[in-house]
């Protein structure tokens, strides 16, 4: 069996390593593309291998075609949306995530951009305090419950909304749960989006639900830009001077918004929620463990297609 790591962004060297003791203590083989710059090159690689471990690589119906072996694709982190899963199930090809592997990353530097945005971005002024606070979490998966756990050493009131979540399990870790996203809108001074992007939650950050939120709210996104409205949040930012709006993923409109909104808008130059070494290591052997199990068991606890 022969397994492609595919990354145009590479894992590290640690990562590298691990994946591939994984995979050759299972008497496999370890290929690796990374830094590839034209999509060809994927064609190429993909064209005999059994497994592939990627990050934010697209694999697309054309990629799924060109792989006329494949049995499994793993994405190193949460998100998926980069794979093309009809194309996937249509080819008999199962695509999981690694659940939980960044969680912990992304939760942290949801802390960052918000100490940065209530300081003012450091510009000298006199800020405000997390402590307090009421912080409500949109979707309380694993990295909800990692920013909630952090939150409370920061002295932060947290209220969370997940429509797949029982309000029993919430409270049991001792954060309050609210009855819709509307409600949580209203309740909080900050929110945390953590939803992924879905037919379903597309845009769904709309003006609508940013006029729920109190004065001086500051929204901090590490999960989608496809979740927000960009043209709705524009509109919202012109009309509340007193919102700020922190994301770790570039918005289509950025230019605009740095043009307008430049000491109440930051957005980092790329995706940095899972850039840790820790993040990296944990995901891609995560990924790794994965595909052995997947091709030696048959075990597809982590598919999503």
């Amino acid at each position: 069996m022969k397994v492609l790591i595919a990354t145009d962004k590479p894992f590290a060297k640690v990562a590298v390593d691990g994946i591939r003791k994984e995979i050759e203590a299972a008497g496999f083989e370890l290929a690796l593309l990374e830094k590839y710059t034209e999509k060809q090159q994927l064609l190429d690689a993909v064209a005999d291998a059994n497994a592939i471990i990627i990050r934010s690589d697209i694999i697309d119906a054309d990629v799924i075609g060109a792989a006329k072996q494949l049995k499994i694709v793993v994405r190193a982190g949460a998100g998926y949306d980069n794979v093309d899963l009809e194309a996937a199930t249509a080819a008999g090809v199962c695509v999981m995530n690694t659940p939980g592997q960044n969680a912990n990353a992304v939760a942290e530097l949801v802390f960052g951009l918000l100490v940065y945005a209530i300081r003012n971005f450091y510009n000298g002024s006199s800020g405000t305090e997390l402590k307090g606070k009421k912080l409500g979490i949109h979707a309380y998966g694993n990295v909800g419950r990692n920013v909630a756990r952090i939150a409370k050493g920061f002295g932060m009131e947290v209220l969370a909304y997940d429509m797949f979540c029982r309000d029993e399990d919430i409270k049991l870790e001792g954060v309050d749960p609210t009855c819709s996203v509307k409600m949580l809108y209203q309740s909080c001074d900050i929110i945390s989006v953590n939803i992924p992007a879905t037919k379903e939650t597309k845009k769904s950050i709309n003006a609508e639900l940013l006029s729920l939120l109190p004065k001086g709210a500051v929204l901090v996104n590490t999960a989608r830009k496809e979740v927000i409205n960009e043209a709705e949040m524009v509109e919202y930012m012109e009309s509340h001077p007193d919102f700020k709006y922190v994301t770790d993923i570039l918005p289509d409109n950025h230019a605009e918004m740095m043009e307008k909104f430049a000491s109440r808008y930051f957005a980092t130059p790329k995706k940095m929620g899972a850039q840790t070494s820790e993040a990296n290591i944990n995901a891609g052997i995560a990924a790794a463990k994965q595909i052995v199990d997947f091709l030696k068991t048959g075990n597809e606890q982590y598919k999503v297609n």
